[in-house]
């Protein structure tokens, strides 16, 4: 193998490719990317066996080949390299990997290419396009419920699926961690109708969404029972899915909530945050005491102390104390884009319906504290 290319365009690559390596592998072939050099390109490769990534970058290609290298060394060596520098790579005679650049040379060790596993083979039965636009918003309005205790790894991701609501087919995206629970859906796109309903995991989501930034380009999504495949521009990302079954999230949400609170939501947002600053920790309760036109929102801390905020709002009912935990309604507020919320209340221990006045595409669901 004998390669050249722009630090520039190798760089963003290994960027992609690398943050799928873990640090600590017991698997040697795991710390490594594979390169693969051939028609004008190099190909770039890194798996944790439960995800994967690939790279294409325009090189140019004097001699054929594949090898793989420690991914994270390499990733550093080449963000060390200055501005605008050529690279070289080549298999050296001694069996390592020369690299050059300008007065720069670096030698590494490697694994050979028949080492290292392909999570890629896999039919795929369903496949989509949408706007990456869309797909990173059903991401950014749920990623923040899904939930990190790993005995219930099947709340462990995103759980996608089509729906129709209205009379109109939509791709729906839902994340809880039996807290808190957040729905965000879109137009479904042409060709995901009877689609399996899938959950895609914590890393991978967090993978697909750093790769959504560009709002004029579209992602490709390939489905089969066990992988799901996103191609953006020239990098595909491979991933399996969890195996396991996502709950009955509608008997979650809430139907006969009938005390209606609507409020600023960046008033809100601010008095939450003002006021949790004497939370506890552990508890973060927030309590909020909702009256005709009026909330008074409250802490106290018997190791701190106590904190008050009155805001205006518009409600009605009768009036209703209910106690949340502060991050949790944070989180909530900042994925609303509205100026104005709306909170459908029951008692003091049914869980909360929150949404945006004007949006119809997102809800959330909130269970209260004591308080």
């Amino acid at each position: 193998m004998r390669v050249t290319l722009e630090r520039s365009n190798l760089l963003k690559s290994l960027n992609h490719v690398q943050r799928v390596v873990e640090r600590r592998n017991t698997i040697p072939i795991l710390s490594n990317v594979l390169l693969k050099a051939d028609d004008g390109t190099l190909t770039l490769k890194a798996t944790d066996l439960d995800l994967e990534v690939t790279e294409t970058t325009p090189a140019a290609v004097e001699q054929s080949g594949a090898t793989t290298v420690p991914a994270h060394m390499l990733y550093d060596i080449v963000r060390k390299l200055p501005d605008g520098s050529e690279v070289m790579l080549s298999i050296s005679e001694d069996n390592g990997l020369s690299l050059m650049a300008g007065r720069s040379q670096f030698r590494l060790q490697m694994l050979p290419e028949s080492d290292f596993p392909d999570l890629t083979a896999a039919e795929f039965s369903h496949t989509f396009r949408m706007g990456c636009t869309d797909f990173k918003t059903l991401i950014d309005r749920t990623q923040f419920a899904i939930s990190t205790e790993e005995t219930r790894y099947y709340l462990n991701g995103i759980y996608f699926h089509c729906v129709e609501d209205e009379g109109a087919m939509m791709l729906r995206a839902v994340a809880t961690d039996g807290h808190r629970l957040a729905q965000a859906q879109t137009s479904a796109p042409d060709g995901c109708e009877g689609m399996p309903g899938i959950i895609v995991p914590r890393k991978a989501v967090g993978e697909v969404q750093k790769l959504l930034d560009d709002p004029d380009a579209s992602v490709t999504v390939e489905l089969s029972d066990t992988k799901i495949r996103f191609t953006v521009g020239n990098v595909v990302l491979t991933s399996k899915l969890i195996d396991g079954t996502f709950p009955d999230y509608n008997r979650v949400i809430p139907a006969g909530n009938d005390k209606e609170l609507v409020l600023d939501r960046a008033t809100f947002a601010s008095a939450v945050d003002r006021v949790s600053t004497i939370a506890s920790d552990r508890g973060r309760a927030v309590k909020l005491s909702i009256s005709d036109g009026q909330l008074v929102l409250s802490v106290n801390n018997p190791d701190s102390g106590s904190a008050e905020e009155e805001i205006a709002v518009g409600y009605s009912a009768e009036p209703l104390d209910i106690g949340f935990n502060s991050k949790y309604l944070l989180d909530i507020t900042n994925q609303l884009t509205a100026d104005e919320a709306t909170f459908m209340l029951a008692d003091p221990g049914a869980p909360t319906l929150i949404r945006e006045k004007t949006q119809a595409g997102a809800l959330y669901v909130l269970m209260p504290m004591r308080v």
